[in-house]
């Protein structure tokens, strides 16, 4: 029975993982891919799993038969993901707005809740019943807490790896949700053996026969085209793929075909948007002597290597991560895509433009980034200070970079000034000459020849002619207009109230920037308060935590105990969140984003918090004392965080291998389980229940995560930078130490 109901467990954390994955990825979709909304996604997750973990955690202690509980929840999660599948798709077309419109925050936070709430409140009330039915069907006398924490989190391993390197790439969401169905009605089969309910059993046998009915007969295949229909409707949708990077849809509007990644449109075919391309694809060649070889950073098909084309270039080096962007646009895409793909000049590498730049021995007169904004922390490393000069190192004698950023040809915003201002700083670092073309969206030119800010509009315009490429909108006249010098002399004036900080890899300010430019166009409120974040100072973070930790003191002793575990708990959850996030950023910075790659180190940290979670159930050193033990994590996490701050401001600047950040996720992992672990041999010591103490807990360390997801991940991260984040951790970490000291010196008293 006990191995039955561990698969059980084991089962509950893939369906876990499979659940958040697969639901984030949809409502991202939804949402347009913002990093905002990414963070609203997970903290509306945690928040929901720690209801679901707590309130289950009081109530599965009071419930007779918990077997029946376990059962019941497990089928009502396996009916309702693929329900929930479906409403992540039709949310924009119910509420009425247009594919590729963006949604307002309130109606992301309410919506994303509400879709989420069913799953992860179920997921985590398996949490809390597990452990129950754990400690009933085992034998042996070992800490079920601790062990369901366990098997569910390497479920959660499974199940990641699973997804990442089978399931997504081969399977779409609703077939994903059948087999997570199917697998769920037998794992509920196999407990029922020893369990006397008919009715269970039979629903169980009824979920498991439709979910493979509908597999086999196609129903799901119809159900998810239905679904991708209403989700891009009015349009009519030609293609809808999913690769291990992000979601593709190809729709048909008459004879303009859409490209959408992620929700955005990214290309529109035959016609693309004539002004950008035309402008963007030739001013930067325009203001080189010869260019010959080119490098674009990603959005380059669709009309601006087709205009790039038309000079007299040698080759271009295409750089887009997806490899299923360029195929879809191959065989959806018109003649002119076509033609920008397979000209023999074009070369197109699907890798990490960064990644690419680092190691290629070619130089380049002219380097393009294609994106526009900086919308999240992987895009802004092609907006920073360190890329900036990778980028002037990899420049031939004259050449330049090239990129665009939001504008307005009436009024600059402040958030739109300092978004600018960041970058326009970062470049001067690297660049000796700048050379800014104001407007709607603003093309930025930086070089150390002088000659990019002395040419005039009848010098481009003789070198167009000289070079016989011909446009329709770039004709003298226009050119004078795009480079009409009382506008620079206005866009100059304005930028001297930005700010005078740089954006940098392990500071990216100019994501936070973005954050507030995008949210002021849905809530003025929010975006004040994110203003107002945009000048936080970790003096008032750490005076924070202080009045926290004084608070400490002033707690009656006979609840001392229960509060100082739990709070140091809600800590650690907040170390393993953000210290997670702090390597995987650094990764990204250092080898350029691979998804399989970051999915290795996420089932790294998983694997140490596996391994931490269960050292002293299988090791042989027994504890001598469980509170000086989890104290002495205390001091372990400390002095980790400072070694991770040393490492994120020098040694990964150096390259540091792979090696190092497996072993700095696999240890930090590690403390997290090893700590929550003790904490329940702690709370079961004290005659605890074990239901009300994996609900207390799990909810303690999901809510520290929560925290750390939104207030680290988008706060703390692009305005304080990663040095100063860890000693926040640190801070907080070592609140959490005096807490359980003051807490050990009253029970010695």
């Amino acid at each position: 029975m006990t191995s039955i109901i561990i698969t059980a467990i084991l089962i509950t954390g893939l369906s876990g993982i499979a659940a958040q994955i697969i639901l984030l990825r949809e409502l991202l979709v939804s949402y347009l891919g913002n990093e905002l909304t990414l963070g609203i996604i997970l903290a509306n997750w945690l928040i929901a799993e720690a209801l679901g973990v707590y309130l289950f955690g009081i109530l599965i202690d009071k419930i007779k038969n918990k077997f029946n509980v376990f059962i019941i929840l497990t089928l009502l999660f396996s009916v309702i993901f693929p329900i929930l599948i479906y409403s992540s798709r039709v949310l924009k077309n119910t509420i009425g707005i247009l594919p590729g419109e963006a949604i307002g925050l309130t109606s992301i936070l309410i919506s994303s809740f509400l879709i989420l709430l069913p799953a992860a409140f179920l997921h985590a009330a398996l949490f809390s019943s597990g452990a129950k039915i754990l400690s009933l069907a085992n034998q042996e006398k070992t800490d079920p807490v601790a062990k369901t924490y366990f098997f569910e989190t390497l479920g959660t391993i499974i199940g990641g790896i699973l997804l990442t390197f089978i399931l997504l790439p081969k399977l779409n969401s609703f077939a994903i949700s059948a087999l997570i169905a199917i697998i769920n009605s037998l794992s509920c089969l196999a407990i029922l053996k020893y369990q006397k309910n008919t009715i269970l059993k039979l629903l169980s046998i009824g979920i498991c026969a439709f979910f493979i009915f509908s597999l086999s007969s196609g129903a799901i295949d119809k159900i998810n085209k239905l679904s991708v229909t209403k989700q891009f409707s009015p349009e009519f949708v030609l293609d809808y793929q999913n690769s291990v990077y992000g979601n593709i849809a190809v729709t048909k509007n008459k004879t303009q075909h859409t490209f959408f990644y992620n929700g955005l449109p990214i290309a529109t075919t035959p016609i693309p948007d004539i002004n950008f391309v035309e402008e963007f694809g030739n001013i930067p060649l325009l203001f080189n002597k010869s260019p010959d070889n080119i490098l674009i950073i990603g959005s380059g098909t669709g009309g601006i290597i087709n205009e790039i084309l038309k000079h007299p270039v040698k080759s271009i080096d295409y750089c887009e991560l997806d490899p299923l962007i360029i195929q879809l646009i191959t065989e959806y895409g018109s003649g002119l895509t076509r033609k920008e793909l397979t000209d023999k000049r074009v070369h197109i590498a699907n890798t990490d433009g960064r990644f690419f730049l680092k190691n290629t021995q070619k130089k380049y007169d002219l380097i393009i980034i294609g994106l526009s904004k900086p919308t999240d922390l992987s895009s802004n490393r092609l907006f920073s200070l360190e890329f900036f000069s990778l980028c002037r190192k990899k420049l031939n004698k004259g050449g330049l970079i090239a990129l665009n950023l939001p504008g307005s040809l009436s009024y600059i915003s402040q958030e739109l000034k300092d978004l600018n201002n960041t970058i326009l700083n970062a470049l001067k670092v690297n660049f000796i000459y700048l050379k800014i073309i104001p407007g709607d969206y603003n093309i930025i030119l930086a070089s150390d020849q002088r000659e990019i800010t002395q040419l005039k509009a009848q010098d481009l315009s003789r070198r167009m002619h000289d070079r016989q490429v011909k446009t329709n909108l770039l004709i003298p006249d226009y050119l004078e207009y795009r480079l009409n010098t009382a506008r620079l002399d206005w866009f100059e004036q304005a930028l001297k109230s930005a700010t005078s900080k740089i954006n940098q890899d392990t500071k990216p300010l100019a994501v936070f920037q973005m954050l507030i430019f995008w949210n002021k166009q849905f809530s003025l409120k929010i975006a004040k308060v994110l203003s107002i974040l945009s000048n936080l100072d970790k003096k008032i973070i750490i005076f924070i935590i202080y009045l926290i930790t004084m608070a400490l003191f002033f707690v009656p002793k006979r609840f001392k105990s229960k509060l100082s575990i739990t709070y140091s708990i809600f800590t650690t959850g907040f170390f393993g969140m953000l210290i997670n996030l702090i390597l995987i950023f650094s990764f990204q910075v250092t080898f350029g984003y691979i998804y399989q790659i970051i999915g290795l180190l996420v089932s790294i940290f998983m694997a140490g918090a596996c391994l931490g979670s269960t050292y002293f159930l299988f090791s042989k050193n027994k504890i001598q004392n469980l509170l000086m033990s989890f104290i002495k994590t205390e001091y372990i996490m400390i002095v980790f965080t400072l070694l991770i701050a040393f490492f994120s401001a020098v040694l990964y600047k150096y390259f540091a291998p792979l090696a190092v950040y497996l072993l700095l996720l696999f240890v930090s992992g590690f403390l997290t389980g090893l700590q929550f672990y003790l904490a329940s041999r702690l709370f079961i010591q004290k005659e605890e229940k074990i239901g009300e103490t994996a609900g207390t807990l799990y909810f303690a360390d999901l809510a520290g995560g929560c925290v750390a997801g939104t207030f680290g991940g988008l706060i703390l991260i692009p305005v304080l930078g990663v040095f100063n984040s860890c000693l926040i951790i640190a801070a907080l970490k070592f609140s959490s130490l005096i807490g359980l000291c003051i807490y050990k010196l009253t029970k010695t008293l």
